[in-house]
């Protein structure tokens, strides 16, 4: 976001409530930290924290805040300061020299300092993120800490530990050379306020930058809700019908070692759409034959054994969902866009990964399952869960924050299991939005499904490149947003193309 001048800028919740539900991380950068700028981090963080229904942590967190990011500007300030004075910062001399007069210095003139700083490049980071139950808060500056600034930073950690509360610790003498460190020390006391220890606050450096994070487990009460809600919607994965017969009948002659290529095709045969969908698949660009192909039989042998199940699985789902409800057309357009994109990112990026390439489709077709439940739930069920969750007195925003998403990709997981889908295909599902934490076997398939959704939802300009993870875009050596938004654009030409045929 570029620097505010006198204006309040509103916070798009659905942003952050989308960031939220896909595990990405929203993050702002300023340069100079004007007071509009601070006051918007802070209502970033206060829609973050509403959102999570912590909103008794927003009066402690916000003062954590406004410290953290007044330090980051501070160091940044220094950085321009000494060498402004022809100081090196990193010696120790030099150092004590150079604070003696830093404060009074830059205090009268702050603005020429802070332009010195934007000219250098030097910034002030804020990140939030909500990912596998715990809350992450990062202030993030691109000057590294000296030794000695590590060390007193440390030292002020120690310190706060001596005291029981703000009082004492202002009750204390603390020399006056940098604040003295009073800041960091309430912080703590504000941290342990809501029942968390020094070891939730971390100061390191690491690729250029001073990193400091705070981690907060979600309130203990709030996943008790969560958890609640979400094992009363996987009850109706015991309603969810079997898959059709036809279907369990081919799985079974796929699962018999002496099954015969002309049996399966048969089987196939005696089912229309089933027919038509493999002859589509078969003729489409991926397959790039010379002629069109109009016998099953020859289909059967092209696609082989793992394609034909992929292609079970895809059906069926979509088939026993159908049977349940009517998922919205956007919900459905989301699934086929996000398949569309994984296959052919699989396909390209994966050359001789046969596995991947294969497993690409129905695992971006299925990644959402989770909300098909949700959505194709008959109404009779959804009031039902609403009105235990109220009788155990769950707030009625948690019980929505399910319904939008929240713990969608466990919830997927279990239905796949449930129709005892392999463990890739569960695995993609349930990973989908944390691929860091994916078993190492299923990792790179995880990566594909992860980028090919993230990229329908940068289309719709509900992401920004900077909230993708940096990790999976080396996966596939995309190093800029350039090279992304290349890719981006020619798989939504590609599809759009594929939808008029």
């Amino acid at each position: 976001m570029p620097e505010t001048q006198g204006k309040k800028v509103e916070v798009d919740r659905n942003k952050v409530r989308t960031a939220i539900n896909a595990g990405i991380p929203l993050s702002l950068t300023t340069y100079t930290l004007p007071h509009e700028m601070e006051v918007y981090m802070n209502d970033i963080l206060r829609v973050f924290l509403e959102e999570l229904d912590q909103s008794q942590m927003i009066e402690y967190l916000s003062y954590c805040l406004s410290e953290l990011i007044t330090n980051a500007k501070k160091a940044n300030t220094k950085r321009v300061y000494f060498k402004l004075k022809k100081l090196d910062i990193a010696n120790q001399a030099d150092y004590e020299l150079g604070m003696k007069t830093f404060k009074s210095d830059t205090l009268d003139d702050i603005n020429y300092y802070l332009g010195l700083q934007k000219k250098a490049g030097l910034y002030v980071r804020l990140i939030l993120q909500f990912r596998n139950n715990k809350i992450k808060i990062e202030v993030r500056n691109n000057s590294d800490l000296t030794v000695f600034e590590y060390k007193r930073i440390h030292d002020k950690l120690s310190r706060a530990q001596q005291y029981t509360s703000v009082d004492e610790a202002l009750e204390q003498v603390i020399d006056d050379s940098e604040g003295a460190g009073l800041g960091l020390v309430i912080m703590i006391l504000m941290l342990e306020k809501i029942g968390l220890t020094e070891e939730n606050f971390q100061v390191l450096c690491e690729n250029g930058e001073t990193i400091t994070r705070i981690i907060l487990p979600l309130n203990p009460k709030t996943q008790e809700e969560i958890d609640f809600i979400s094992e009363e919607f996987i009850k109706v994965i015991e309603e969810l019908p079997q898959f059709p017969d036809n279907i369990t009948a081919i799985n079974r002659l796929l699962s018999d070692p002496d099954s015969k290529m002309s049996d399966i095709a048969m089987q196939i045969s005696n089912d229309v759409s089933l027919s038509a969908e493999l002859l589509k698949m078969v003729n489409s660009a991926a397959f790039a034959l010379a002629s069109p192909c109009s016998s099953i039989y020859d289909a059967v042998k092209l696609v082989g054994l793992r394609g034909i199940k992929n292609l079970l699985f895809s059906i069926g789902a979509v088939q026993s969902f159908a049977k349940v409800g009517d998922a919205s057309e956007e919900l459905w357009e989301h699934a086929y866009q996000t398949a569309f994109y994984s296959y052919n990112l699989a396909r390209n990026f994966f050359t001789g990964q046969r596995n991947v390439i294969e497993d690409a489709y129905v695992c971006g077709l299925l990644h959402d399952m989770g909300k098909l439940v949700f959505e194709t739930s008959h109404p009779d069920f959804i009031n039902g869960v609403r009105k235990m969750s109220s009788e155990k007195n769950i707030p009625p925003e948690i019980f929505e924050k399910l319904l939008a998403g929240v713990n969608h990709a466990e919830i997927g997981a279990r239905v796949a299991e449930k129709w005892n889908f392999p463990d890739i295909i569960v695995n993609a599902i349930r990973y989908h939005h944390a691929p860091d934490s994916a078993p190492a076997d299923v990792k790179k398939l995880v990566n594909v499904v992860y980028l090919a959704d993230l990229m329908t939802h940068y289309q719709k300009g509900d992401v920004a490149f900077y909230q993708i993870d940096i990790d999976a875009l080396k996966e596939f050596k995309l190093a800029n947003e350039s090279q992304f938004q290349k890719i981006s654009d020619q798989l939504l030409a590609a599809f759009k193309q594929q939808e008029e045929k």
